[in-house]
């Protein structure tokens, strides 16, 4: 794939995910005896799913620390722009947080110029949680091993091999366009509402091809009713170490994806910081990196949300080019 070149739209969006971590520290509210009753923390994402794991994973000890239940609150639907919508419009009191893939946070904002909701005024990136890619899996009867199997059929059968993802605007549906752009390919796309519905349909043959999340397909793979083709990022991932990158074989793309923790604008700054150190503490935990990488990916680098929001920016010049060279923003 030939490099893309980032627009001014672009780094505007990427720079007001960073200008919504600038002013939540600048924020002078105070977090006066917070908590003192529940926290929801709303899911960008399906129940059973890669997310809903990861979030309960620090939702759990999270709990325990802060001596309130922390309840998880699962909002599928449009690639998250459900779950963001939802604490975008929440007050800034530290009592509702949002649980979202990257794709949610980096791409929506291209993909949809009309979002419900205000990104750079409405959204306070938080803390990151884990590290990974996603994976291109394959029902078995296909008898694809390897990305070159899927592009030399693919060719062949022009408009016959149909692909999932978990939603128009998902890094997966960003990931086999580019793929179709880069080889000439014509393959239809079936945008699924969940992960578990887009897995299931895959494991029944109902679909041939898709990318999924990192986690979600691991144990089907582990009992032969899936197989990967390859898995995206800088690197093979704990639970994949045998599956090739794309890169390896050929598509250069490295760009990692992460779930993120976010919490309303306005939120005072005391939260954002306290919760930004019990994240992070909580997944350097023994147990609980264990389970991460159980689960297929990486404990991140330990960053405050200034930080956090600097890789966003990052992160949003790979996945918003690719959305621009896919031509996927709503007309």
């Amino acid at each position: 794939m030939t490099p893309t070149r980032i627009n001014r739209r672009t780094l505007m969006v990427g720079s007001m995910l960073m200008g919504a971590g600038v002013r939540a520290f600048a924020s002078t509210g105070g977090a006066g005896n917070w908590p003192s009753r529940p926290i929801r923390i709303v899911l960008a994402g399906s129940a059973g799913a890669g997310g809903d794991i990861f979030a309960r994973l620090i939702a759990n000890p999270l709990a325990k620390t802060l001596k309130q239940p922390v309840v998880v609150d699962a909002k599928p639907g449009a690639n998250g722009l459900i779950a963001c919508d939802t604490v975008a419009k929440a007050a800034g009191d530290g009592y509702t947080l949002l649980f979202a893939p990257s794709s949610s946070i980096l791409i929506n904002p291209v993909i949809h110029p009309k979002l419900p909701y205000n990104a750079e005024k409405d959204l306070v990136p938080v803390a990151q949680v884990g590290a990974a890619g996603i994976l291109l899996m394959t029902n078995p009867s296909t008898g694809f091993k390897n990305l070159a199997d899927m592009v030399a059929y693919a060719r062949k059968n022009p408009g016959k091999l149909a692909y999932g993802s978990w939603g128009t605007g998902s890094s997966g549906h960003l990931a086999m366009e580019g793929i179709k752009a880069h080889y000439g390919l014509d393959m239809p796309h079936v945008p699924y509402k969940t992960l578990v519905g887009e897995v299931t349909d895959l494991i029944g043959n109902n679909i041939s091809v898709a990318f999924t999340d990192i986690a979600s397909p691991v144990q089907h793979m582990r009992q032969g009713r899936l197989v990967a083709l390859g898995q995206t990022g800088s690197q093979r991932w704990p639970a994949t170490q045998d599956v090739p990158t794309l890169a390896e074989q050929g598509y250069k793309f490295e760009a990692d994806g992460w779930y993120g923790v976010f919490a309303p604008a306005g939120t005072p700054q005391e939260i954002i910081d306290r919760l930004n150190a019990e994240i992070n503490k909580i997944q350097k935990l023994d147990e609980v990196r264990a389970q991460i990488e159980g689960q297929n990916m990486i404990v991140p680098p330990g960053r405050n949300a200034t930080q956090f929001a600097a890789s966003i920016q990052k992160d949003a010049a790979i996945w918003q080019g690719l959305a621009k060279v896919t031509d996927l923003r709503d007309k």
